[in-house]
């Protein structure tokens, strides 16, 4: 008997391994050279979509040089009331609302940045990849290209993957859920984020693999379970974050200072 999830999920992962090889390896050299460059790979997303930015650092099998952008205000920690779904929902459709979350964040020119959206058509992530090319950062949309066929609902006309430089395509659904029910009127068991953190690995791998290939290895954190590390090890790589956020902060502040001073 198959699996009624796993399955579908499956199947998916392995177009999506398919469809992507080529943006694979575009994206991978991409967040290598910002890495080797001394930069950062921002990762964005709203509602679910933070998932994958945290899925990804800090996590063991993970490397300094990923920098997750996770704003509370688009994140859930209620179903309802303050922190709820609700609210969140309504701000990440809300446009100009985010270049006031990243006038904050150290974007430079020459970083990436990998932005996650399942329809691809919240402002949030839209004016996140619009502000970032601005910036001069190098756009990745992790979306899914079923959802190319709705019109733009955005002021720009524009969605995820038309503002963005290259798309990594989840091939989920548009009604996102991937088992039907018999007796019931709509699928259950969402395929979205977890094909965005699969996809989302792969790059990991890719860009680890990339660097090197160049001779450039970056603080890996490992499980402190494995014979001979230590949570002491895990502590030395934070340090090594730390380093390099206040490198990035550094190159930030006086876009920082002229955007307080009402420049553009």
């Amino acid at each position: 008997m198959s699996t009624l999830y796993i399955s579908r999920l499956t199947k998916l992962a392995e177009e999506a391994a398919q469809t992507n090889e080529a943006a694979f390896e575009t994206v991978s050299t991409k967040l290598a050279d910002s890495l080797q460059g001394g930069g950062l790979v921002h990762l964005y997303g709203s509602g679910h979509s933070v998932l994958p930015c945290q899925e990804t650092f800090p996590r063991y099998g993970s490397y300094v040089g990923f920098n997750p952008l996770t704003d509370p205000r688009v994140m859930w920690h209620n179903v309802l009331g303050a922190g709820g779904v609700r609210e969140l929902l309504w701000l990440e459709r809300t446009e100009n609302y985010a270049e006031k979350f990243l006038d904050h964040q150290p974007l430079n020119p020459g970083d990436s940045i990998i932005i996650f959206g399942h329809s691809g058509r919240n402002a949030s992530g839209i004016d996140t990849a619009l502000y970032a090319k601005k910036r001069g950062l190098f756009v990745t949309a992790i979306t899914s290209t079923h959802n190319l066929d709705k019109p733009a609902t955005h002021s720009s006309g524009k969605r995820l993957a038309d503002a963005a430089d290259a798309v990594i395509d989840t091939r989920s659904p548009i009604e996102d859920a991937v088992v039907p029910v018999e007796g019931w009127s709509r699928p259950v068991a969402g395929s979205s984020t977890v094909l965005a953190m699969i996809l989302m690995h792969e790059l990991v791998a890719r860009t680890a693999q990339k660097l090197g290939e160049r001779g450039v290895e970056l603080p890996t954190f490992a499980s402190p379970t494995i014979a001979g590390v230590t949570l002491h090890d895990t502590d030395v790589i934070y340090g090594k974050y730390r380093e390099r956020m206040i490198d990035a902060q550094q190159k930030h502040l006086d876009f920082f200072k002229g955007r307080m001073q009402g420049e553009a």
